[in-house]
């Protein structure tokens, strides 16, 4: 068997904001390179303003067997900036890419948090749920979902640059195909972006194949 990630539209679609926030309070995303260019930018101060669309995830395994990292585990990143949130390694290529339309911002792997910010929730299979974060195991069972949500720490697209108008945000997991899947049709999220200058929304958000 082999796992089968599939993203979840209307949870993109239902919780999709925009969040503005002074540099200072964002230096761990920018040590992450989580911000466009002109946020490291020599003139920049910590009091210029960011604009963040942010919006959440959802991944459900659909497949038939467990979605592991292509990584081995002594080869995952500490990331001390997050130290005091329990932010912990990178989950081998799990990869989420985020674009919105010719705008594309590096995202690093998503992260193991604890607390339950980002733990894996199988409703209708509990006794599949084996992978935990204080283990430092990583891993998606079939049945199981990863919820990122969009108060995370750079789950989002840094908009300061973009002016108003009608986009396309693209949402994709394991974009690189590093982990073999039974489908790679069903890894994509797209949303209508609408952006005022001050405030988002998206709509007819759904599964597509690029």
């Amino acid at each position: 068997g082999l796992p089968d990630l599939v993203p979840d539209p209307n949870y993109v679609q239902a919780s999709t904001y925009v969040q503005r926030a002074h540099l200072y309070s964002l230096r761990c995303a920018a040590e992450e390179k989580c911000l466009a260019s002109t946020a490291y930018a020599a003139e920049a101060t910590d009091y210029d303003v960011r604009v963040l669309l942010r919006f959440p995830q959802r991944v459900k395994n659909q497949g038939t067997a467990d979605f592991l990292p292509s990584q081995p585990r002594h080869s995952w990143q500490w990331h001390s900036c997050h130290h005091g949130l329990g932010h912990f390694g990178h989950f081998g290529h799990f990869g989420h890419s985020w674009s919105l339309r010719s705008l594309l911002v590096p995202f690093p792997s998503p992260f193991c948090h604890f607390f339950s910010l980002s733990v894996p929730f199988c409703p209708f299979c509990p006794h599949l749920w084996h992978y935990a974060c204080p283990t430092h195991t990583q891993g998606l069972s079939p049945g199981c979902y990863d919820t990122y949500n969009a108060d995370i720490d750079c789950q989002w697209i840094d908009i300061t640059d973009v002016p108003p108008g009608n986009y396309i945000l693209k949402v994709q997991v394991n974009p690189k195909y590093l982990v073999l899947e039974s489908d790679f049709t069903n890894n994509v999220v797209r949303c209508h972006i609408h952006y005022t200058g001050r405030f988002v929304s998206a709509s007819n958000c759904r599964i597509a194949q690029y």
